[in-house]
């Protein structure tokens, strides 16, 4: 449930960001009446990192991606400088698989649903980490990732090393 107010407000949030507003003005300035914004977001730099560790529900674009894409879109739009680590791990470590490994985990023949939209993350400049942990639990190498996944020592210590580099966690 509160997954769903949280996906609607940043829903709100990109489609304000979306309006744009006169050059050189941050999205937020252009607001459609009545709404009224009192307290103005503008920032000039932005490092995110983002917890993936939960699986998506079934033929569902997982919600951090839908994050991830408003987030791209708005810091465009705005100018700001950003950073945006995606880290796997844990139930959410078998997005990052190679197709042939995705069909042998679950059972299917359509390859990794989420590999298209990974690369266009990654072609944003999203950086994208795989769990160490994750892997050896499941007993996955290197090869069976796919090749855009960098491999991290541990995803909740990587989250932990981020959060102390100044980034802010935002969980998917």
């Amino acid at each position: 449930m509160i997954w769903k107010l949280v996906y609607r407000a940043c829903i709100g949030l990109a489609t304000l960001a979306s309006l744009g507003g006169p050059l050189g003005q941050p999205a937020f300035a252009a607001t459609p009446s009545p709404i009224h914004i009192d307290i103005p977001v503008v920032l000039k730099e932005a490092k995110i990192v983002m917890n993936m560790s939960s699986a998506p529900p079934p033929n569902a674009m997982p919600v951090g991606f839908r994050h991830m894409i408003s987030m791209t879109d708005l810091f465009k739009t705005t100018g700001t400088k950003w950073t945006i680590v995606a880290v796997f791990f844990g139930a959410g470590g078998e997005m990052l698989l190679s197709d042939e490994k995705y069909n042998e985990v679950k059972w299917t023949k359509t390859g990794n649903p989420y590999k298209a939209m990974l690369n266009k993350l990654v072609a944003r400049g999203v950086k994208i980490e795989e769990c160490a942990v994750t892997m050896t639990a499941e007993g996955w190498t290197n090869k069976d990732l796919l090749r855009i996944a960098k491999v991290d020592a541990g995803g909740e210590a990587r989250l932990v090393d981020l959060v102390q580099q100044g980034y802010v966690l935002l969980q998917n």
